[in-house]
């Protein structure tokens, strides 16, 4: 399947050995290659500078998780209505709560999730931070520090909403669509 993208999709064979790899980790681990690695790796440079920063960002500490991390994704994504990272994070964020329902609350809208004040204060923030960066100010980092969130965990909220709100804009510039493996990945059976 064609990644959507308006550029053509990066040629695996024709990638380095290290892109090759982490294609086939993907495919190993998901069953199928993410469309934003095909479409993002035509430029394969900047592909890998973008997949190793997000590796670093996205990994989970002892005081903001992978549940955290893919809430910053997709409150972020929703606001800018990036499907594919709407689709793709949804799924992640499923899998990290192993709750489906409360995941997809959060996706479409965190307001009616079952949250801690802790991340909703994270919530909030992102929210604001997405939609109106230039209002930013210190009573907002204020907030999130009442609400139990230490300077690295900040700064981590910092960075994983700007990574998210740079990749929206790629994907959704570039007419990347999700992978439909996505869809059903980390759901339950379906209600009879």
């Amino acid at each position: 399947m064609s990644s959507g993208s308006y550029f053509p999709d990066a040629e695996v064979d024709e990638l380095s050995p290290q892109l090759q790899k982490l294609f086939g980790k993907a495919s190993e681990q998901l069953g199928f290659v993410p469309n934003v690695f095909t479409a993002y790796a035509h430029r394969p440079e900047r592909f890998s500078a973008w997949f190793n920063h997000f590796r670093l960002v996205t990994e989970p500490s002892e005081t903001l998780s992978g549940a955290d991390r893919e809430m910053i994704a997709v409150v972020a994504s929703g606001i800018n209505r990036c499907t594919y990272c709407l689709v793709s994070h949804g799924q992640a964020l499923r899998h990290e709560l192993h709750d489906e329902a409360n995941a997809d609350r959060i996706t479409f809208n965190w307001r009616h999730a079952d949250l801690s004040d802790r991340q909703r204060a994270i919530c909030v923030f992102v929210e604001k931070l997405t939609s109106t960066p230039a209002t930013v100010e210190r009573s907002d980092v204020d907030a999130l520090e009442a609400a139990g969130l230490g300077p690295d965990d900040i700064w981590d909220v910092v960075e994983l909403t700007a990574m998210y709100n740079f990749t929206n804009r790629i994907s959704s510039a570039l007419g990347i669509v999700p992978n439909a493996e996505y869809h059903s990945l980390d759901r339950g059976p379906a209600a009879g």
